[in-house]
């Protein structure tokens, strides 16, 4: 691990909270150096192992499972001698029902048109958004639905995802996160890239504040 990275990341991050959004963010764009430096950095400050892996593992649903297991094999090289915890019980019925229960927190009263919208191209995905994504994922302990929108915010901002990290800021907004953390998430992406890094995000954020009527902090 490069010195003066670990020094930039060490003085840079704050609020320590912002760590895990970040994490999932130099995943997505495998910057592994920095992801290694970052993961480092959450053993100083103490931030539980859990919450880093819950990160890493739900970057499957946005990066897939080629970038989720390099990240988590990386994660177990800097964790040797930490003990994984099994896999959840693959309760389809009970996945369902959590995953209806999560979307709808953050589509609200639009979730209905998601679900049909998506159907018009995709039955399948349709499916798979309720099922696999808000059920099995993002339904999961280790950390709550406003730190997982907070993530996911980070990833779909680096990647560029406009209508997608549109959506999931909303989703982190239903989910109690302040336009202010939003905002922090996003600008703290400069860390992990050059400058122009985070003004995708921005653009996003400020276009969903404006069309929402939010006053511009």
């Amino acid at each position: 691990m490069e010195p003066e990275l670990s020094k930039k990341i060490k003085t840079a991050v704050q609020p320590s909270k912002n760590l895990v959004p970040l994490i999932a963010a130099a995943a997505a764009l495998r910057k592994m150096e920095i992801l290694k430096s970052l993961i480092v950095e959450t053993k100083l400050r103490k931030l539980p192992f859990k919450k880093i892996y819950e990160a890493l593992l739900q970057n499957y649903l946005f990066t897939g499972y080629p970038s989720a297991l390099l990240s988590l094999k990386l994660l177990k090289e800097l964790y040797p001698n930490k003990r994984i915890p099994k896999a959840a019980d693959m309760n389809l019925y009970h996945f369902r029902n959590r995953g209806e229960a999560n979307c709808k927190k953050v589509y609200g009263n639009k979730f209905e048109k998601l679900i049909s919208n998506v159907k018009n191209f995709s039955p399948d995905m349709a499916e798979w958004l309720v099922l696999e994504g808000y059920g099995k994922v993002l339904g999961r302990k280790g950390l709550s639905l406003k730190e997982r929108e907070l993530c996911i915010v980070a990833t779909l901002a680096v990647l560029k995802f406009e209508d997608q990290l549109y959506s999931h800021i909303n989703g982190a907004f239903r989910a109690k996160a302040s336009i202010e953390e939003i905002q922090s998430v996003i600008e703290s992406l400069t860390l992990i890239g050059e400058k122009n890094i985070s003004v995708f995000g921005l653009r996003v954020l400020n276009r969903y504040k404006k069309e929402k009527r939010l006053s511009h902090k």
